[in-house]
């Protein structure tokens, strides 16, 4: 019996020994010596002494007179080493100071389960000012299984369980990954405006005609952060940071980034020549950009939208309504609705996805507008009309750049519809751009529209990236797709100073053109374009002059779905044809502040239309060219002509970099003198005052 005693006795004890043994924390060199239960307690105080007597609260801190704690999560791995999981703490000088200081800690004996070596997971707080208090670290995998303690959890689970913290210990501080990425630029005139010349530089292999451009091609040229930081303000408060430098909700990860803004644009006027008491426009939405990994980019706008313009677009956005029953097209925004008695309700989406499976290809799906020229017109495709939906790629190598632009159109007029349903429509847009030399660019342009007919869809001739589509125009019939081809070229004469042009050609026709009589088949269009940076040595100031003409009938067909057009807007020059302007524009910024001055002056030929005389004089894009009223002695100005002067003064201030919000005032004066007088061609004078905050994401056009 004894014997049986003796031996349960030693089992006993061998027992607790082992489980007293079966989990050690980590140890320093110092704690050797302490027993089993207070090896924990020395860990903990020597921890806490080394971070306590080299952490230095930076002077921005002490300044601020600021009261609060730092977080720390960190770990201690199977060889002993100390790493920093994540830190919690209101200034980012916090938290480097708090790495800082960890990386100085010295190797210990890594913690032991069963004998093995382990890693361990733990918090601990460290309070500012400093103040030498008694702290006791929190042991990760403790606190998140203290619901759990009387079950046994495998490998498995244990890791599945700390998923969370691996997520929160990803986090990094936001490092305006949006620069970097293969996100767009969001297209304003104004707002690219800022980094123009960097990309025109003498010797530079840019390639400035398609846009939007990609962060990642102009961040090359133009320093995103560098001008980021020299505009921000200097705010302490969560509040003033995200009004004044940041976005609303900024989040990254080591794989991940997003940002979330709201849009505004809030616009009050007044409107001279009105019998309503004033203009408005009441814009609010969100504005959603972020990337997964380094290859894939999304960016999402929504909009809701309110407004009331100047009498003379609101007068063209019901003239160009669409079958149905709505009241107008909004230009370049979409399809309204009635808003009250006298205003319109217009809802507006854009969104994109972008990926780049390798450094030479850029692929982006999504609905937006793309804008394709050097000036502030394009006659080859610009961003007047309405969103649409598309597939864009863009190839970049030696000193080509290729883009591929594939374009689902509608055609919203009532002889088009089909029991209710908008009729659909294609183009199909390559762009060649070829750096020459240091100062010359040249450009190839060809684009084919083709129609739903006969369930044909989207034809799948035209998704060929290089061949010429006018040889597939004539193979599918010729009246089954309308062809525009163009060119382009861009010289660099100095760092401050380059010329710009277009040729766009409908159709043309060799010995017409010799005879010399003025023939509608030579239906093509020019520009010619400059601009002055730094203008008279005055840093930031930029002077652009721009000649633009496009003959009758150019951009038109006779087949009438297969104009150059979308929701009853061009997609080229917002006049259409049968005009010719005179553009001229100084733009000028200083820190924040930003100013603008615009005339244009311009000649246009509109339809008469009186009962009589019904002909088509090439002004109307979407009119079918049979009904000319002569072959021969065509030229620009035909029909009523019209002469027409836009000019607009406008200041601002920029209120947040990040997002693009500013505040702006505005006056513009429009007069339209045609020579005689129709229900559609009205003599109109207008001076229009305009006041608001807005987001800066798009071109508003009133220059109609």
């Amino acid at each position: 019996m004894k014997f049986y005693t003796f031996i349960l006795m030693l089992c006993f004890q061998t027992i607790a020994v082992a489980q007293v043994d079966n989990e050690k924390p980590p140890i320093f060199d110092s704690c050797n010596e302490e027993s089993i239960d207070n090896m924990q307690k020395c860990f903990d105080t020597k921890v806490f002494d080394l971070l306590f007597n080299n952490y230095n609260v930076p002077e921005k801190v002490t300044n601020a007179d600021y009261i609060g704690e730092v977080v720390i999560l960190f770990e201690v791995d199977k060889e002993g080493s100390f790493k920093i999981m994540y830190v919690d703490a209101l200034y980012p000088e916090l938290k480097t100071e708090a790495s800082r200081v960890f990386k100085k800690f010295p190797k210990v004996t890594p913690a032991t389960y069963n004998g093995n070596a382990t890693y361990k997971q733990y918090s601990i707080s460290l309070k500012i000012p400093l103040e030498n208090q008694t702290v006791v670290t929190e042991d990760l995998a403790l606190s998140n299984d203290k619901e759990n303690k009387s079950q046994e959890l495998n490998a498995l689970e244990i890791a599945a369980k700390k998923e969370m913290d691996k997520v929160k210990a990803d986090y990094k501080q936001y490092d305006n990954s949006e620069y970097a990425s293969q996100l767009n630029i969001p297209f304003s005139h104004e707002n690219y405006s800022k980094f123009d010349r960097a990309t025109n530089l003498v010797g530079t292999n840019s390639h400035t005609a398609s846009k939007p451009y990609i962060y990642e091609d102009v961040s090359a040229y133009h320093d995103f952060n560098s001008e980021n930081e020299a505009l921000k303000k200097e705010k302490q408060t969560w509040l003033g940071k995200k009004v004044w430098n940041e976005h609303l909700v900024q989040l990254q990860g080591k794989e991940y980034w997003f940002s979330v803004d709201p849009i505004f644009d809030l616009q009050a006027g007044k409107d001279t020549d009105a019998s309503f008491g004033s203009t408005f426009n009441n814009t609010r939405g969100v504005y959603i950009q972020g990337g997964l990994g380094k290859k894939f980019n999304f960016s999402a706008s929504v909009f809701e939208n309110q407004g009331r313009f100047a009498e003379y677009f609101n007068q063209y956005a019901e003239s160009i309504r669409p079958s149905g029953g709505d009241p107008a097209i909004i230009p370049g925004r979409g399809i309204a609705k009635q808003f009250k008695d006298d205003a319109y309700d217009y809802p507006v989406a854009e969104a994109y996805l972008s990926y780049t499976p390798s450094k030479f290809i850029n692929v982006q799906f999504g609905h937006g507008k793309n804008f394709i020229g050097d000036g502030y017109r394009s006659l080859f495709q610009s961003d007047a009309a309405s969103p649409y939906p598309y597939l864009k790629l863009n190839t970049k190598f030696w000193k080509i750049k290729y883009t591929n632009t594939y374009t689902w159109l509608k055609d919203v007029r009532a002889e088009v519809t089909e029991d209710g349903a908008f009729f659909t429509k294609y183009i199909a847009n390559h762009y060649l751009s070829w750096n020459v030399n240091k100062r010359l660019n040249l450009g190839l342009f060809e684009s084919v529209i083709w129609a739903n007919t006969n369930d044909r869809g989207f034809d799948i001739n035209y998704l060929n990236p290089i061949i010429f589509y006018r040889a597939i125009e004539f193979e599918t019939g010729q009246d089954a797709g309308n062809a525009i081809v163009g060119a382009s070229a861009k010289y660099k004469i100095n760092d401050n100073f380059n010329v710009y042009s277009q040729f766009v050609l409908d159709e043309f026709s060799l010995s017409d053109a010799k005879g010399g009589e003025g023939s509608w088949k030579n239906k093509f269009g020019l520009q010619l374009g400059a601009k002055y940076y730094n203008a008279f040595k005055v840093k930031d100031l930029m002077l652009q002059a721009e000649y633009n003409a496009v003959r009758p009938y150019t951009y038109s067909h006779n087949t009438v779905v297969l104009n150059y057009s979308h929701n009853n807007q061009p997609m080229a020059h917002l006049w259409g044809a049968n005009f010719r302007e005179l553009v001229l524009i100084g733009r000028y910024r200083y820190k924040r502040w930003f100013g603008e001055a615009k005339l244009i002056a311009g000649i246009r030929g509109f339809d008469i239309n009186n009962g009589i005389d019904n002909f088509n004089y090439g002004g109307d894009i979407f009119r079918d060219e049979i009904d000319r009223p002569f072959d021969t002695g065509v030229e620009i100005g035909q029909g009523i002509k019209t002469n027409t002067i836009n000019a607009s003064v406008q200041g601002g201030y920029l209120i947040n970099p990040a997002s693009n919000l500013k505040v702006f005032a505005n006056i513009s004066y429009r007069n339209f003198n045609p020579e005689a007088e129709t229900m559609s061609v009205l003599n109109n004078s207008t001076v229009w005052f305009n006041f608001g905050i807005r987001t800066d994401l798009f071109n508003w056009y009133f220059d109609l």
